[in-house]
């Protein structure tokens, strides 16, 4: 079941607080891409310099023909193999955010460049949860999960995105799909698999943008990361003279 998003403004601080939202199912915008093996900040093709509270200026939708797929058969990574812990980092866009969410114990955590996100990996550096905030909240999750659909759109076919399922709940939106990274991210062709999740505040409009990537055998515990991140996640915002 769903619960709500609270958010509070500490007189004085300029405080902001997202408290968590519960429920199943959820996605993310305001990618950047990175090189492998890092895959810094990497959940799917995205331009840079695009994030949740903006509207990405519209591409042509570039050309060219689709890769050959490799599928990794590694095992599937399991929902029962999973314990999670509260983690904190600090994030910064037009404000300096402090986030607080729960993640698998064992994932390690790594600063991005530029610093609007973090990003928490597992040991096979295969699946990952980013999560975004530091920016202006200024729409609701489901105009995040539009605009990231035309984004989508302009990906080249070589990288062979399809979507599979979006949702939109009260205090969330979710995109799933999967894609090839460029050649230059992963020179096999590893067919990789996302699902970003949208949380708002109670202003109705989005404070945080995680996403959830892996493989496609993974998508059962990677939705279960999601949504310990999303039941859990606190955003305190300071000003970034602060």
């Amino acid at each position: 079941m769903a619960g709500t998003v609270s958010r509070r403004a500490m007189l004085g601080a300029g405080l902001l607080t997202l408290a968590g939202v519960g429920g199943a199912g959820g996605y993310g915008v305001g990618l950047f891409l990175t090189k492998e093996p890092s895959l810094a900040g990497t959940a799917a093709p995205l331009a840079v310099g695009s994030t949740p509270g903006t509207t990405p200026t519209p591409t042509p939708t570039p050309t060219g023909p689709p890769r050959k797929v490799t599928y990794d058969k590694s095992p599937a990574l399991e929902v029962d193999d999973l314990d999670y812990e509260a983690r904190t980092f600090t994030v910064t866009d037009m404000f300096k955010s402090r986030i607080s969410v729960r993640v698998p114990s064992d994932w390690a955590y790594t600063k991005q460049d530029p610093p609007k996100s973090g990003r928490f990996t597992d040991r096979t550096k295969k699946r990952w949860i980013r999560i975004e905030a530091g920016f202006t909240i200024t729409r609701p999750p489901a105009d995040s999960l539009e605009a990231r659909l035309k984004q989508l759109a302009g990906i080249s076919a070589s990288q062979m995105v399809k979507v599979l399922s979006r949702t939109v709940e009260a205090n969330y939106a979710t995109l799933a799909y999967t894609y090839v990274p460029d050649e230059e991210l992963s020179p096999e062709g590893v067919l990789r698999y996302v699902i970003v999740r949208w949380v708002a505040d109670d202003s109705g409009n989005c404070a945080v943008e995680m996403s959830s990537t892996g493989l496609p055998q993974d998508k059962d515990a990677l939705l279960d990361v999601l949504d310990h991140a999303t039941d859990s996640v606190e955003r305190r915002d300071t000003p970034l003279s602060g």
